[in-house]
């Protein structure tokens, strides 16, 4: 499977950006795609997760400012990201995974200015 990540970028604090990941390759039915975040400095964290059947779970720092939806006839997960924080600035990730395979996308930058 690989995953392409696109949609970084720099905003301003309180504008959105919208990330997208396109998987490819030996898509199963049943699996879970999820976007991770890593700030310099510190360890990579759970941001939001969205299984097949739409089930989803967020961390409480971006609570009501985040949603993660998936396309699946595309294959595709989008995670937009609404009113915007300096400390929202990482690298983003995607990840595909089901209880047999776990992959990564490459990450994309999200830069957010105060």
């Amino acid at each position: 499977v690989q995953l392409q990540a696109s949609g970084g970028g720099l905003v301003q604090a309180g504008g959105s950006l919208r990330l997208s990941c396109a998987a490819s390759g030996s898509i199963f039915g049943v699996n879970t795609m999820a976007w991770y975040r890593q700030a310099p400095g510190r360890q990579r964290e759970l941001v939001a997760t969205i299984t097949r059947a739409g089930s989803t779970n967020y961390a409480d720092s971006v609570k009501g400012r985040f949603t993660i939806s998936r396309d699946s006839a595309k294959n595709t997960v989008y995670l937009q990201m609404n009113s915007l924080k300096p400390e929202d600035t990482a690298v983003y990730y995607c990840r595909y995974f089901t209880n047999y395979d776990n992959y990564w996308g490459q990450g994309t930058q999200v830069t957010v200015s105060s």
